[in-house]
């Protein structure tokens, strides 16, 4: 399989979840073997922070933050998701603001803008990171492995105390570009009600609201439409997880397995994971050199 990037650019508007203000994003092609590169063009001289492991900020409190050269960029997880499910591996993303715009709190923003804008196959192959051994992170009664699997697949759980969310779970669930749009994409963040005076304190989730999450009270969903699924909750841990693993530039090969997960839990994983292709202790599929004929379109996953 070739690496993707976008046919042209296409621009969008919206509000940081966590910082409020509003921002302006412009996805534009990029050349294979670029990966995604963020640019802050909002500050004097603007800065290119590359969707990588090493970007990372330590930051993983309800969303990714990534981070180079003193400046850093929120919320980067959607995007990202819908730039992995799609296949879609070059990207130049610029960004007016601290926080990618959060849209209706799920990836389906992304992924029509991608879509829109055409994707466009590129002549160097795309680089796959086969899981040949086990794997596994705990943090206390939470974990994640992955192991060795044909194609990639991912189980998830999650356990909260509320009524409309309990234990959900999705189980060997094999991703494909169709499933990801069709099932994970349309998942939106939640959050609780209970939890937005201390989140406005600690300067998150300024922009939240009905109109881009999921909000639940003590025993009810508050949205006045409801769920798009009924395990919508654990849907979108996978979109995260999705858009988390992006960070390594490459597809994996294996089956990742998830309990009561999140953002720094799946980050742990990309740094183990990122670290073991260094030592070579994770076979990686050799990058096929570029080949000089004419590229094509294609839509994926039709």
């Amino acid at each position: 399989m070739n690496q993707h990037t976008i046919a042209e650019k296409i621009s969008c508007t919206g509000v940081g979840l966590h910082t409020g203000k509003p921002v302006q994003l412009t996805l534009h092609p990029a050349r294979a073997g670029t990966g995604i590169v963020f640019v802050r063009t909002d500050l004097p001289v603007p800065v290119e922070i590359p969707a990588t492991p090493e970007s990372l900020t330590g930051r993983a409190h309800l969303a990714t933050t990534l981070g180079r050269d003193g400046a850093t960029l929120d919320t980067v997880e959607h995007l990202l998701a819908a730039a992995y499910g799609l296949g879609v591996d070059n990207l130049r993303v610029e960004v007016d603001g601290p926080e990618v715009p959060g849209m209706d709190g799920s990836a389906a923003s992304f992924v029509f803008l991608l879509r829109a804008a055409g994707l466009y196959e590129q002549n160097a192959r795309r680089q796959t990171m086969r899981i040949t051994r086990p794997i596994e992170i705990r943090d206390g009664q939470r974990r994640v492995r992955i192991e060795p699997a044909r194609g990639f697949r991912v189980s998830y759980q999650i356990d909260f105390d509320h009524p409309c969310i309990g234990r959900q779970s999705l189980r060997d669930v094999v991703l494909s570009h169709d499933s990801f749009e069709r099932e994970i994409a349309r998942a939106r963040t939640f959050g609780f009600v209970a939890e937005v005076d201390a989140l406005w304190r600690a300067g998150r989730a300024r922009g939240a609201c009905l109109d881009n999450t999921v909000v639940l009270d003590g025993s009810r969903v508050l949205n006045r439409d409801g769920l798009r699924f009924p395990d919508e909750f654990v849907r979108h841990k996978v979109l995260d997880l999705l858009g988390d693993l992006a960070l390594l530039g490459v597809r994996v090969e294996g089956h990742v397995k998830v309990e009561r997960g999140g953002h720094a839990l799946h980050q742990k994983l990309v740094e183990k994971l990122a670290a073991e292709r260094l030592s070579r202790r994770v076979e990686q599929l050799v990058r096929v050199p570029e080949i000089e004929h004419a590229p094509r379109l294609a839509l994926l996953g039709r």
